[in-house]
């Protein structure tokens, strides 16, 4: 520990570039923009089903337009892709708060989010974090992964509150103003020494991009890797998307389970530190071989047990998974694929991620929809979990 408040104190300027964008990727995140739900279904008279294909769409529209985009980290000044990005992020936001007069316009704000917000700003700041250090990768990546922490931790009160006491649209509105504090601020810092030398001004050609990407593709660590970070996605996204229904349905108090989020937000905090110092002591392709294992277990009883003790177990595994994926998901791209083209390659695994982010609620959805259980899903989800497990054991 002592290490990495050294390493903090010392690098706090670069740090603090990464660990900003990881929180002000809140915007974009599922946890925020639910908070928007109730009002919207309101305003168009819509379904929980039909909202959640809209999202599904936007979600997987931003994850196309991600491989498009992703590699300019490579090949551009990290302080323009970082502007243009927060940019797109204030457009989205008040296309948000201005969507009461079409959906068409709710659709387009919606993939902005999810492009600008979850997708380009966590994959700045990694990509940027792995690829500026070396010696202390873990450090930097578990400092810079703490944003996320913090923005699950603040802005859902402010975003609540503001809806409750005015209305979605003014909550967007000051969403953008936030930002646009932070782009003017922004526009005074010094981030050249982010930049990547070897690759500055090479932008490729499109056939030059593909052929990039089908080599990531077809590399052996790929198909080690991807699995994991496809099922992580899935089945995080899906279980806390219909988490509430799960627990009306177990008959457990509402409210113990919302408190019970505490535990899980501490374990998150505290494994997103020890994460980074277990990558840079024992190597990130280590950890990344049973980093999802906590979780896949927590599945157990949170299906299993009647007592709500069950979703408590299954809550602080779960934070012990995801604090350390936020580091370990990151550093091991860069060991195993190298540093000099790490935008172009992490912006493949982020649209698959992204992708996958949308595929679990809709295909959790349809199993209920055709009769299937909660607990019978939450089981058949553990099993595939173990199996990813089994398949990163393989990665060299």
């Amino acid at each position: 520990m002592k290490s990495l408040l050294r390493f903090i104190f010392r690098n706090w300027r670069e740090v603090s570039f990464g660990g900003g964008l990881t929180f002000l990727s809140s915007f974009g995140q599922t946890f925020l923009i639910s908070l928007y739900v109730p009002e919207l279904l309101k305003t168009f008279s819509i379904s929980n089903g039909a909202f959640g294909s809209i999202y599904a769409f936007a979600t997987i529209v931003s994850s196309a337009v991600m491989l498009s985009l992703g590699h300019n980290i490579d090949h551009k000044p990290v302080k323009k892709v970082t502007i243009i990005t927060l940019t797109g992020l204030i457009i989205s936001l008040i296309l948000l708060g201005l969507s009461h007069y079409s959906i068409a316009i709710l659709i387009i704000a919606l993939i902005g989010l999810r492009l600008t917000g979850q997708g380009l700003l966590s994959h700045i700041s990694l990509t940027v974090m792995s690829r500026h250090y070396d010696r202390d990768r873990g450090k930097a990546l578990s400092t810079a992964s703490l944003g996320y922490a913090l923005g699950e931790a603040v802005f859902p009160l402010f975003i609540s509150a503001l809806i409750l006491w005015y209305d979605y649209e003014i909550a967007a509105y000051a969403s953008a103003g936030f930002l646009l504090l932070y782009l003017i601020r922004l526009y005074f810092v010094k981030l050249e020494y982010f930049d990547n030398p070897a690759g500055m001004g090479n932008k490729p050609t499109p056939k030059a991009l593909m052929s990039e990407y089908k080599k990531v593709f077809l590399a052996y660590n790929f198909k080690t890797i991807m699995p994991l970070s496809f099922a992580l996605g899935f089945s995080t996204t899906a279980i806390f998307f219909y988490q509430y229904v799960f627990v009306e349905d177990k008959g457990w108090s509402v409210s113990l389970y919302a408190a019970f989020f505490t535990a899980y937000a501490i374990t998150r905090f505290v494994f997103a530190i020890v994460g980074g110092l277990w990558v840079d002591k024992f190597t990130a392709k280590k950890v990344f071989r049973l980093f999802l294992l906590p979780m896949s277990l927590g599945l157990i009883p949170f299906a299993l047990m009647d007592s709500i003790i069950g979703a408590l177990i299954f809550l602080i595994l779960s934070g012990c998974t995801m604090g350390i994926a936020g580091t370990v998901k990151a550093a091991v791209l860069a060991e195993t694929f190298g540093t000099e083209k790490l935008g172009t390659v992490r912006s493949l695994f982020t649209m698959l991620m992204v992708l996958s982010t949308a595929l679990g609620p809709l295909a959790v959805g349809m199993l209920l929809d055709v009769g299937l259980n909660f607990q019978t899903i939450m089981l058949g989800m553990a099993g595939v979990l173990f199996l990813v497990i089994l398949n990163a054991q393989r990665i060299r």
